[in-house]
């Protein structure tokens, strides 16, 4: 490939990378961790970077602000309106089951990792959980001299034939963490410094797990002795010559009252009480099969009505209750969050800042929380950072930028 040539995907455009691009995703990085460290001073790397080095930008990300939906966005280049994933969880109302969305099956367009292989490019992805692992990987071709993609989490497992590498424990010469952990993150950039040193992929993608960001505040002892670890990191690769862009899948907010105790709204028993038992189904994207840290509860959920409710009515019912900020109908959200409709409810529900939605009390298992509970969902964790290691030329002032134009950002708009 030469300098020239372009890849399309998803109806983007993206240039040939002439350095080993690694695009970061912190999960649950809302932008006052990194400023909090710098002020702290134990992000050194971070700190000249966002003074003048690079370049420290602010983005939106997709709402829903969870996981699944903005590391997809991420890696295809568009909202989920056109790849598909709208959480980590949705009913399938067509075969009546309530369904995780972690089957690559569920994804509606390709990857920039699939159209870059195809084109010549080496790919290398980490994930903290094997949750994202086969949706991020998918269309990918492994064995010797494809792609690389693996989990920290089932690291020990890996295999050339389905991960495109094995051993993994030895070339990282760190042990399988917790998924319970900041070292579970620590691995991924383990992993991505020994992989640029010896692979030196064109592209990598390295994907962290928010436990921290659920147990500590920006600026607190725990936060930032996690941004100082992955600073060593950063600056590692920074120094081996590649492109590092950075960004989060969405912020963090404290979702508690005074006392600690999660302030939740507690949409299906409120609607039980209202409407009868069984006329609708609320469900929670947030849901996925890690749930100790946040119990399932989130600042966004979705609901489906029986078809003889008055919409109007329920929609105006749930209006009035105290700490509901949003409650939309299925087209408007879907049209404001861009969004596959086919994968939302009647009504899109939103919880404001330091609120949570759940179910019913008696279906959420908070014994793992041994903090006051931080979460997101909302737009309140919408903003998050868009940091690179080189300034950045050409952008339009005016635009919005998204978490998911990283890509766009770091092949077609970075200074040599």
């Amino acid at each position: 490939m030469t300098e020239n040539n372009q890849i399309e995907v998803n109806g983007r455009s993206y240039r040939w990378p002439m350095q080993p691009v690694v695009a970061v995703c912190v999960d649950g990085s809302e932008p006052a961790y990194i400023e909090e460290a710098i002020s702290a001073g134990v992000m050194p790397w971070s700190k000249q970077i966002t003074n003048g080095k690079g370049s420290d930008l602010r983005a939106d990300c997709v709402v829903p602000s969870f996981t699944n939906p903005n590391n997809l966005s991420i890696v295809t280049g568009v909202a989920p309106v056109v790849h598909g994933i709208c959480g980590n969880f949705y009913y399938d109302r067509e075969h009546d089951r309530e369904v995780m969305m972690n089957e690559p099956s569920l994804l509606r367009a390709p990857t920039i990792f699939q159209a870059f292989q195809e084109a010549g490019a080496k790919i290398a992805i980490i994930t903290a959980k094997d949750k994202l692992r086969r949706l991020l990987g998918h269309g990918l071709k492994y064995g010797k001299d494809g792609a690389i993609c693996f989990s920290s989490e089932k690291a020990d497992q890996a295999s050339l034939t389905d991960n495109g590498i094995d051993d993994v424990v030895s070339l990282v010469g760190m042990d399988v963490p917790s998924v319970y952990s900041a070292e579970l993150s620590e691995f991924v950039f383990a992993a991505g410094v020994k992989l640029m040193q010896t692979v030196r992929p064109n592209i990598m993608y390295l994907s962290t797990t928010d436990y921290i960001q659920h147990k500590y505040a920006p600026g607190s002892d725990g936060a930032n002795a996690f941004y100082a670890m992955m600073d060593k990191y950063w600056s590692r690769l920074d120094e081996l010559g590649a492109v590092v862009a950075l960004t989060a899948d969405h912020g963090m907010n404290a979702k508690h009252d005074d006392q600690g105790a999660p302030d939740v709204i507690y949409l299906q028993q409120i609607l039980d009480d209202r409407i009868g038992v069984g006329r609708a189904r609320v469900i929670l994207p947030i849901t996925d099969p890690y749930v100790v840290h946040h119990g399932a509860l989130g600042s966004f959920a979705t609901v489906y009505l029986s078809a003889d409710l008055d919409v109007d009515q329920v929609k105006s019912a749930l209006r009035e209750i105290s700490g509901i900020e949003q409650v939309l109908e299925n087209e408007e959200g879907c049209r404001l969050f861009e969004l596959a409709r086919d994968r939302m409810g009647d009504l899109i529900v939103l919880s404001a800042k330091h609120k949570v939605l759940g179910t019913s009390a008696d279906r959420h298992d908070l014994s793992g929380l041994d903090v006051p509970l931080r979460s997101h969902g909302g737009v309140s964790e919408q903003v998050v950072p868009l940091v690179f290691n080189r300034p950045v030329l050409g952008l339009d002032p005016s635009r919005r930028l998204r978490n998911f134009d990283l890509y766009d950002v770091a092949l077609n708009h970075l200074a040599a």
